[in-house]
């Protein structure tokens, strides 16, 4: 974390642009998604906007999900507005949290700047679509990226969704889940279940982490060996390791009682790396869990769920693929936001949005376009993508 403060000490102390800040109406919409309690801004970040002089316009009940209350906005010197039209129509920076929905879109009006966890290489066309033709300049929060490939903002939720997936996976085992009935291990006399990851970046690590503590056998997969060496030598947690290749998955995924995909493609839509061949092959009443999904998904039978009904069996395995899977922890991924985001949004609040894109690497490769023109296709999905 020590670079992310160095960051933020080196954007607090560059000139601001000659002739003043201009100030902007910053919106923080109600998230609307089902299961989704997070939100785009807390009353921290309030503080941060209205410090610099910007209009902060925050829907009624945006917090709640996440345990803010208007009066904690109003503290910090934000405006509460009583309807989603008003706070989208208002803004010149929008702050959402999750990807927008279709009826979202229309109320933004044309040439405003969005920034949220938008995973655009798994959206439908037609949402890009409009985004380009109402001349948005678009910020992925995920596609931030330090130099040495690093990304701030998307980490520390990946890390949440790691630590999600053990006690996710422990209840779909039992058996009245229709799981295997087994413990994920520490049971005296009984074998422990084995566990496939695939994928050794921070939710694989960070999963592997989580399931080795519980006691089972963790075998972890990925392209990259250095990912892998770093796994054992950094961590020091104990897993078997494996390059990640058809023949290796083909073997491990037969056995297995979980597999987690947490195959990750920065900017494009994830692999497909277990085929329904492999499914196919796998214990009945076993568990897939699809952390990709986000993206697309790296299992060719997955496709995305909600916790209304998070599951369904395919080919006799149990499927688990909610996109925005920490979205019912409110609270921490509010705060998990705030904690990557805040040097990039300290920099727009007291430079502006475009010239903290123009001085800032990182954040200029978060940038999917600008008033409406593409900046990177491939980070629009070849504006193609996928059916939500």
């Amino acid at each position: 974390m020590d670079f992310l403060i160095a960051e933020a000490r080196e954007f607090a102390t560059r000139p601001q642009p000659k002739g003043g800040l201009p100030t902007m109406n910053v919106g923080v919409p109600k998230e609307r998604r089902p299961f989704e309690y997070r939100v785009g801004l807390p009353p921290a970040g309030a503080a941060l906007f209205t410090k610099f002089g910007h209009t902060l316009y925050v829907e009624r009940g945006a917090g709640e999900g996440a345990g803010f209350s208007d009066d904690d906005y109003v503290r910090e010197g934000a405006k509460i507005v009583y309807s989603k039209d008003e706070a989208y129509g208002r803004a010149d920076l929008l702050l959402k949290f999750a990807r927008p929905l279709k009826d979202e879109l229309d109320l933004m009006r044309p040439g405003l700047t969005l920034a949220g966890f938008l995973h655009l290489a798994a959206a439908r066309q037609d949402k890009i679509w409009m985004m380009l033709e109402k001349s948005l300049t678009v910020l992925a929060y995920e596609q931030i990226e330090l130099d040495g490939g690093y990304r701030p903002v998307h980490a520390p939720l990946s890390q949440i969704g790691g630590l999600m997936v053990p006690q996710i996976a422990s209840r779909l085992l039992q058996t009245d889940q229709g799981g295997r009935g087994i413990l994920l291990g520490r049971a005296v006399g009984v074998p422990p279940a084995e566990v496939v990851i695939v994928g050794a970046g921070v939710v694989g690590t960070t999963a592997a982490a989580a399931f080795s503590a519980t006691g089972a056998h963790v075998t972890v997969l990925d392209v990259d060996l250095r990912r892998l060496q770093q796994l054992q030598a950094n961590t020091g947690v104990q897993v078997a390791t494996m390059l990640s290749t058809p023949y290796n998955l083909a073997r491990v995924s037969a056995s297995a009682d979980v597999v987690v995909g947490a195959v990750l493609v920065p900017g494009e839509r994830s692999p497909i790396i277990l085929t329904r061949d492999m499914v196919a092959k796998m214990r009945p009443r076993s568990v897939i869990i699809d952390m990709s999904i986000d993206e697309g998904g790296c299992v060719e039978t997955s496709r995305p769920t909600t916790y209304a009904s998070p599951t369904y069996t395919e080919e006799g395995v149990i499927h688990f693929c909610v996109p925005n899977m920490s979205g019912v922890l409110g609270r921490t991924g509010t705060t998990a936001l705030y904690n990557g985001a805040y040097p990039y949004l300290e920099a727009i609040a007291r430079m502006g949005v475009e010239p903290a894109i123009a001085s800032i690497p990182a954040l200029h490769r978060g940038v999917n376009a600008l008033h409406g023109q593409v900046v990177n296709l491939k980070r629009l999905g070849g504006l193609g993508g996928v059916k939500e």
